[in-house]
């Protein structure tokens, strides 16, 4: 499954407004980036997942500590927001759109994403509109612990407006972004406490180690947007939250895209088909040995009745044919068996209960049917419990008590 994400642009949505995308397969590498508009923008696919990414300068992040009860009521929870940032926001708070921090706590501090209510809404809108409605929403840089535990430093833009951005600085990991300007005071700072690394985007690599007197790490606007794509934000909270039986369905599918091609994933993929294939083999050997057992046990069968019956040269069926030729040695030493007339009327005689006498007999292939006897429940079972003895059975059928043999096992 694909993953399109896009860069919002900070000017006036519309349709000539131009988006940074970047496609993507796994969230990791990109297939393909360019910078287009909304109508032109690629569709990945019915399946796929749209994140669009909010550049760092048209956040600003707040702190704040939620109360009691605050997150268990959330169509009140963005009024207890505006209450909390009222007197920390410029704007009125009406024309600002909040987000607040993924599994935001009462009592502990949280981060609120703030930004320009009618700017969000409208960007979301254009692209809903050309057909390439947006799942998530994510922030190009977010506060709290970096991947690398220490302070990083991004510079971005242009030559003539380059911006510098840092995330995880300070006690509070909070995002700064500061003109490249600033960079004077940052290579001032003593060398502990300098950041451990410097990524820039190609255009403005060079004037960032000239200002920062350091090396920088070439760092894409598409890596940097993909690496946005895989965290936990989503800034589509509230009035602009996207829910829904499709959205699910993205995400579920995004989610198996990830497993199934994310690197990080590489060695649960391994374990997985490791244990796939153990558990194949397993089946296999345990049916393998399962059709040794049976064919054994046949060929004993076989073999008990050639070496009984020494004449039977072809074995088709040894069970039956091993009852024929028992009944065929019966009949030529005149002995019986348990389905001749006379055992089964000796063991239905001795089963009966007293003083039941059957009014009329009738026998035919191995079958004995005794009529004129009316049975109670219990007297059948207890007829049964003592013909069971010598494996047979009695049960009523068509007006008379059916007596036979059971085969044995």
């Amino acid at each position: 499954m694909s993953t399109l994400v896009l860069t919002l642009p900070l000017g006036t949505p519309g349709p000539a407004a131009e988006y940074s995308y970047t496609l993507t397969a796994d969230g990791h590498t990109a297939t393909r980036h360019a910078s287009t508009t909304a109508a032109l923008l690629p569709d990945p696919g019915r399946a796929g997942e749209i994140v669009a990414v909010v550049p760092a300068r048209a956040l600003s992040w707040q702190q704040v500590t939620l109360p009691q009860g605050a997150t268990a009521q959330a169509g009140r929870l963005r009024a207890v927001l505006e209450g909390l940032l009222e007197e920390h926001l410029l704007d009125d708070p009406a024309q600002l759109h909040f987000a607040l921090q993924p599994g935001a706590q009462p009592g502990s501090p949280a981060w609120v994403a703030v930004c320009d209510r009618a700017w969000l809404r409208g960007a979301l809108q254009a692209l809903e509109a050309a057909g390439r409605p947006v799942d998530r929403v994510v922030p190009e840089f977010a506060p709290g612990p970096t991947a690398s535990g220490q302070e990083e430093c991004d510079v971005l833009g242009t030559p003539e407006d380059a911006q510098l951005v840092l995330t995880g600085h300070g006690p509070q990991q909070a995002v700064a972004v500061l003109p490249l300007a600033a960079a004077a005071a940052l290579a001032a700072r003593p060398a502990d406490d300098a950041p451990p690394a410097v990524r820039a985007e190609p255009a403005v690599a060079a004037l960032a180690e000239r200002l920062l007197n350091r090396p920088v790490q070439l760092h894409t606007a598409s890596q940097r947007a993909l690496v946005a794509a895989r965290g936990d934000w989503d800034l589509a909270q509230f009035d602009l939250a996207s829910t829904g039986h499709t959205r699910a369905l993205r995400k579920l599918g995004s989610g198996a895209s990830a497993f199934a091609r994310a690197p990080q994933w590489r060695a649960a993929r391994w374990a997985l088909a490791v244990a796939v294939v153990v558990q194949v083999v397993g089946l296999n050997l345990w049916a393998w040995q399962d059709r040794q057992a049976l064919a054994a046990k046949q060929a004993g069968v076989r073999n008990a009745l050639t070496q009984t019956f020494p004449h039977v040269k072809v074995v088709v069926d040894a069970p039956v044919q091993m009852e024929r030729e028992l009944a065929q040695l019966r009949q030529a030493t005149g002995s019986v068996s348990r389905r001749d007339l006379e055992p089964l009327m000796a063991a239905a005689g001795a089963a009966l209960p007293p003083p039941r006498v059957p009014t009329q007999i009738e026998y035919a292939n191995g079958e004995l049917r005794l009529r004129g006897l009316e049975l109670a429940p219990e007297e059948l079972t207890a007829m049964n419990q003592r013909l069971a003895a010598e494996s047979l059975s009695a049960q009523p059928r068509d007006g008379a008590l059916l007596v036979r043999a059971e085969d044995r096992p």
